[in-house]
């Protein structure tokens, strides 16, 4: 039987509200509304001088009872800005490094979840406000350096996080190509999740590999989520398979093979 699993990700707009409030412990306190098992999130301040020199992914994750792996794709001396992983399982580093930016720096973060008797493997990014930018960022995600690498035989594949791009774009569209929406799994309509007060945009997604299935995906819209981020988070009910099913792919194909998708 699969294994279930709450997976949560959250853009938290460096813990300041949509009333311009500086509250780490109100964004822990969404999340903890959600009771995800993993979270990944994005736009996390961690010793920058406007958020109080906070180590945000620790404050979150001590509100929670987890732990917490960060990686800064901004790095300025002491002032870092990032992506976070937060969970209670297992979790060692697999990898943190930047994506090709010409822009904001840019980068992702994966790490290794023992759970349900197999390695799930997690990567959150947060993509560029550019196209052309997206589409670099998307296919170097893609390759032998990131989901190329990863053996599905024997791991599961998350991608989260908020990839600046909605659902007819060529940047989600290269991402659906090699894996599933889980909304694409889930009897229910896709919610925007931006801005957060009056959400126009789907910018927020969670993508799975094979052995995963999504038995319930929603954007999370209480009173206290529509202030504290300019971002909805979005909770996936995800369903680990704890054997691998026999396949002729063993890897992800990296962007640019015959099985890979074209812009």
């Amino acid at each position: 039987m699969p294994r279930r699993l709450r997976f949560l990700t959250y853009n938290v707009h460096s813990c300041f509200g949509t009333d311009r409030k500086l509250d780490p412990g109100r964004v822990a306190a969404v999340i903890a509304e959600c009771q995800p098992d993993v979270i990944a999130l994005q736009e996390v301040d961690v010793g920058r001088a406007r958020s109080g020199g906070m180590d945000q992914a620790q404050m979150i994750a001590a509100h929670l009872r987890m732990e917490a792996q960060f990686h800064p794709a901004l790095h300025l001396k002491e002032e870092k800005y990032g992506d976070a992983v937060l969970t209670a399982l297992p979790m060692r580093l697999v990898k943190a490094d930047a994506l090709p930016s010409s822009g904001e720096p840019r980068g992702a973060l994966w790490v290794e979840l023992d759970f349900a008797e197999v390695k799930l493997q997690v990567i959150v990014t947060h993509l560029g406000l550019r196209g052309s930018e997206r589409i670099r960022q998307t296919m170097a995600l893609m390759g032998p350096g990131w989901l190329g690498a990863i053996r599905q035989s024997d791991s599961r594949v998350i991608l989260a996080g908020d990839l600046n791009a909605i659902a007819r774009s060529a940047t989600y569209k290269l991402v659906a190509g090699q894996l599933k929406d889980v909304t694409s799994l889930c009897n229910s309509k896709p919610r925007p999740t931006f801005p957060s007060r009056l959400p126009l945009l789907r910018l927020d997604h969670v993508f799975i590999g094979d052995g995963i299935g999504a038995s319930a995906c929603r954007v999370h819209s209480s009173a206290l989520a529509r202030v504290a981020s300019d971002h909805l988070p979005v909770l996936a009910e995800l369903e680990v398979e704890r054997h691998a099913r026999s396949t002729e792919k063993d890897l992800l194909p990296a962007y640019g093979s015959r099985a890979s998708p074209r812009p």
